[in-house]
């Protein structure tokens, strides 16, 4: 499961690139040049989902298309959407006790303020069917 959301980008008529998200209709940014646009896309998308978060808006599941361009939030923001999303209705006691830890520890692995560490990805990830996969990619993949 990939956290990337798709973007438009439109050339507004002061010739700077705009980008926007279908997902998130308050998410926009601009820039000089598309490559500009889409760099700075990646910090607007993230400053949406935690903004989200924090008024308790809900975050939707990625749109299924990956039609260029897809935007990544921050790994931190990533990290904690899937949690939240492979969770699937099971309980944070449930997950807390399979893992040996208490339920703020899994609670603040949702929290896209919080840097979960790789290991507990990894055992959260083996917890709910999953494995844990990290890579470098160019930034020119993602879109």
């Amino acid at each position: 499961m990939k956290i990337w959301y798709p973007c438009k980008i439109e050339k507004g008529t002061d010739e700077k690139h705009l980008v926007i998200f279908p997902d998130f209709p308050e998410a926009f940014t601009e820039g000089e040049t598309e490559e500009e646009a889409l760099f700075n896309a990646s910090e607007a998308l993230t400053l949406t989902l935690e903004g989200r978060a924090e008024e308790g808006m809900p975050i939707p599941f990625p749109s299924q298309t990956e039609m260029p361009p897809m935007i990544y939030p921050s790994s931190r923001v990533q990290a904690a959407l899937l949690v939240r999303f492979s969770r699937k209705g099971r309980k944070i006691a449930d997950i807390a006790r399979s893992l040996g830890t208490s339920w703020p520890v899994v609670s603040n692995m949702e929290d896209l303020h919080h840097w979960t560490t790789l290991r507990q990805l990894e055992k959260t990830a083996a917890i709910l069917g999953k494995r844990l996969v990290v890579s470098f990619e160019d930034h020119r993949e993602q879109h």
